[in-house]
């Protein structure tokens, strides 16, 4: 997706910075054009830099491409942020004294504008009556956030976090394909304790259920996101249960999917625990090492397919490495076969690959084993593809 991204001359444009990280992050291009002015508070270099492209702020500075026409043909997504006093009344007017309000006059692709500015300028009846004519016309105008602002003050004025802008940004542009529906998902990795102090973990970190939880946020969805043992920010617009054990995760997972229309699990259960967790710290004892009994966990994929309801769909996540038994699919095909799982997403998993802030990819096996869909890249673009391939199936 082409998005434009629009920079006003504010303190809190070096926030700004983070709303281009992570729209680039998901895959998308990206033109930045800041007014002239706010290059003051960060310059051309740094958004150059992190979106790839050339960053002009002037209408002459390419003459025979009508570059602000053009950057409001190709754009399919506007973002203003952050959206001062001046820059709002600018627009509301149909001012176009530099490269990005010509370039607002010409789009005619959904426009978000977050603005930020002193609590007195946000509450003034001109600011107000700007903003009010901009969401007349159709023009997506947030509400500032209620914080601290230049210096001691604080007040309503406050740039909504950059996770939000994007949040709200990126639903306006997405399919509302889940509208209505109750999902859950699972995310992290489940520790299962040892002794107050140690336990049996994995690897996880849940950012792909956290992409999963936002893209279906995005779409509509009610969702529920039951978090194992994850440290990011809740995502904009979804409930988080934070759980720590497998038995915990079963228990709310089960809960919430009572009234479910799907269910992902995305989290890494432990396969095993220790049969009895110790109730003080186990303590090293000469040369003697202690003995840890394990005991399976709960299968949860395998209980929520049993108690699944007649057009609920359930998916599971299998991370595979490959062994001398078979590669990564030949084992994702035998669990979705013998799980019985409505889809399975297999991915490859290793030293950096699936876990963390890394490019992934993904198979989506249906219950037979056969594929049916593939999703490479960032964990947005395989969120994205679970969920096409849920909607097929929630009908």
């Amino acid at each position: 997706m082409r998005i434009l991204l629009g920079v006003g001359a504010g303190i809190a444009a070096y926030k700004v910075a983070l709303v281009l990280r992570r729209f680039t992050e998901a895959g998308h291009d990206v033109h930045v054009v800041p007014t002239p002015a706010s290059l003051e508070f960060v310059g051309r270099a740094t958004w150059e830099a992190l979106s790839g492209e050339r960053v002009t702020t002037d209408v002459f500075d390419d003459v025979p491409a009508v570059e602000h026409v053009a950057l409001g043909r190709e754009a399919d997504l506007v973002v203003v942020a952050p959206a001062t006093a001046d820059l709002l009344a600018r627009s509301a007017v149909g001012r176009c004294d530099d490269l990005l309000t010509a370039a607002l006059l010409t789009v005619r692709c959904p426009v978000l504008m977050a603005p930020a500015m002193h609590s007195e300028m946000w509450l003034h009846p001109a600011t107000q009556a700007n903003v009010a004519t901009l969401r007349a016309r159709g023009v997506h105008v947030m509400d500032p956030d209620v914080g601290r602002l230049t210096g001691p003050d604080s007040g309503p004025g406050r740039l909504p976090e950059p996770e939000e802008i994007v949040a709200r940004a990126l639903a306006l542009v997405a399919p509302q394909d889940l509208a209505g529906r109750r999902v859950v998902v699972t995310a992290g990795g489940t520790r299962e304790s040892i002794d107050p102090v140690r336990f049996l973990g994995n690897r996880s970190t849940g950012q792909q259920g956290w992409a999963l939880a936002r893209a279906a946020a995005r779409r509509g969805a009610d969702v529920t996101l039951v978090a194992a043992n994850v440290s990011l920010p809740s995502p904009v617009g979804v409930h988080v249960v934070p759980v720590e054990s497998s038995v915990e995760l079963s228990a709310a997972v089960h809960e919430a999917a009572e009234s479910a229309d799907a269910v992902v699990m995305a989290a890494a259960v432990a396969d095993f625990r220790p049969a009895a967790p110790m109730a003080t710290k186990l303590k090293k004892s000469g040369d003697t090492v202690p003995r840890l009994d394990l005991v399976q966990t709960e299968d949860i994929l395998a209980s929520l397919v049993a108690a699944r309801r007649p057009g609920q769909v359930v998916v599971g996540f299998a991370a595979e490495t490959g062994d001398a038994a078979g590669d990564v699919l030949t084992h994702g095909a035998q669990k979705a076969r013998r799980k019985g799982a409505d889809l399975l997403v297999v991915n490859p998993v290793g030293d950096a690959v699936g876990f963390g802030d890394v490019l992934t990819s993904a198979t989506i096996l249906g219950s037979d084993g056969a594929v049916v869909a593939a999703a490479d890249g960032t964990k947005d673009a395989v969120a994205d593809a679970v969920w096409d391939s849920v909607v097929a199936r929630l009908g």
